[in-house]
């Protein structure tokens, strides 16, 4: 029979004793790195996409984002901080609070940062913890319909009759549209303009407009211009060719070897934020991921669900900043 307090017993000392009860456990827990906030979230959750809206990455966010927050109960609100190849929305996350409320949609043009600008503001392991790739897209070479272009020799041969005049659009400084079209002047020997633009939507509004003659943005932004008949795609920059447009050559089988680019992406947060918010937040977007509908929406136009653990897409970051520093060395590119 549970002990009660002596009739002289202090109640003060008993509400003493019954506090001490809760106390303990919950210090226990926070030294063994148990849930600190078991109920996280409690509130809206801010997912920073630091490019445009209507980009390959925005559009795949936002399909995450409707199914995350039915898995978690709360909203999961898309913020586009588009502009300097990715840096002002990464930067936004880096200075944000980590208690779980504010996501990045980061990725590959985080790394080439690091080597492309002399000050990106922000670093990409100090600053972040990675909690999971999700998705990669092949880069896709286009020109516009009625440029007179129909294949990967017809623009060699126009970039060597007027060197330098040949202008080119990016989705900014370090993103894969950029360094893909450097590699592929340097190993065909070609003298072209970068123009950048502030994402993957205005590169292809560019080619489109008729304001650069050509460019390489990612393959899911560029696949329904394709199927319009608007844009005409030369090459793929990949290890193979994508299953959407069977027809369309890698450039390594048009004889234009190691321009072998894939953009890819995925979910980090603040350093700082706690383990147990980081495991939820994990195993909400893997199930989420793993979902058919959310598969086939996000693969509909060429892309690829592909979920990586936390270790190796921090490994993806390694790898991309090492490919960059060669690049930049290769093709005589200096930090900005």
């Amino acid at each position: 029979m549970p002990a009660t307090p002596a009739r002289g017993a202090s109640r003060r000392q008993f509400m003493h004793a019954a506090l001490a009860c809760t106390i303990v456990p919950a210090a226990l827990a926070h030294r063994t790195g148990r849930a600190a906030d078991p109920a996280w979230p409690m509130r809206p959750i801010k997912w920073v996409v630091p490019y445009l809206a209507g980009t390959s990455p925005d559009t795949g966010a936002r399909i995450v984002a409707e199914a995350l927050s039915q898995q978690l109960g709360q909203p999961v609100v898309i913020d586009n901080r588009a502009g300097a190849g990715g840096n002002i929305g990464a930067r936004q996350v880096a200075k944000a609070p980590a208690d779980g409320y504010t996501l990045l949609y980061s990725g590959s043009p985080m790394a080439a940062a690091m080597r492309m600008y002399k000050n990106p503001g922000y670093d990409v392991f100090r600053d972040f913890r990675h909690v999971l790739g999700m998705s990669r897209s092949d880069i896709l070479l286009v020109v516009h319909t009625d440029s007179g272009m129909r294949a990967l020799d017809d623009l060699a041969a126009r970039a060597r009759a007027r060197p330098g005049a040949l202008d080119y659009a990016s989705g900014g400084v370090g993103t894969p549209s950029h360094l893909g079209v450097e590699m592929l002047a340097s190993g065909m020997g070609l003298q072209v303009n970068h123009v950048p633009y502030k994402g993957a939507s205005e590169l292809v509004n560019a080619v489109l407009g008729r304001q650069v003659d050509f460019g390489a943005p990612l393959f899911s932004v560029a696949y329904p211009q394709v199927l319009a008949g608007k844009l005409l795609p030369l090459a793929i920059a990949g290890p193979q060719r994508n299953s959407k447009l069977p027809q369309v050559p890698t450039l390594a089988e048009l004889g234009v070897p190691h321009v072998n680019l894939t953009s890819w992406g995925g979910v980090s947060v603040p350093a700082a934020t706690p383990e147990p918010i980081v495991q939820r937040l994990r195993a909400g977007l893997e199930e989420v991921l793993r979902q058919p509908r959310v598969i086939a929406l996000l693969e509909q136009e060429g892309g690829k669900v592909a979920i990586t653990s936390a270790e190796a897409y921090a490994k993806g970051f390694e790898r991309e900043i090492q490919f960059t520093e060669s690049m930049m060395q290769r093709v005589g590119i200096h930090p900005i």
